[in-house]
């Protein structure tokens, strides 16, 4: 399962908050042959759940869950504002 760090959980909840007035809504981490991406989307069963603050932030399909082990969802600071990035930890 993907890793998410304390500074992406704050950022998936700001974002939900800040666009979302439905409480069963939720972000999606989805994979397309553009890589990975977000959606809005709600819980569906067998999904992996990343929860910040007592509320469901994000969804994982449990077969990309399982694909995820070695990945960590994190922020950066750009001069855009703060964004979602994907690090792949290195196999040593």
């Amino acid at each position: 399962m993907i890793k998410v760090t304390e500074k992406a959980k704050q950022e998936l909840k700001k974002l939900l908050s800040e666009k979302i007035d439905n409480p069963l809504a939720l972000l999606r981490l989805t994979q397309s042959d553009k890589g990975l991406g977000l959606i809005l989307d709600v819980e569906m069963a067998g999904d992996k759940i990343v929860e910040h603050e007592d509320a469901k932030i994000l969804a994982v399909e449990e077969t990309l869950a399982d694909r995820l082990e070695n990945v960590t969802l994190d922020v950066e600071d750009t001069s855009e504002g703060p964004e979602l990035v994907i690090v792949r930890e290195s196999s040593s």
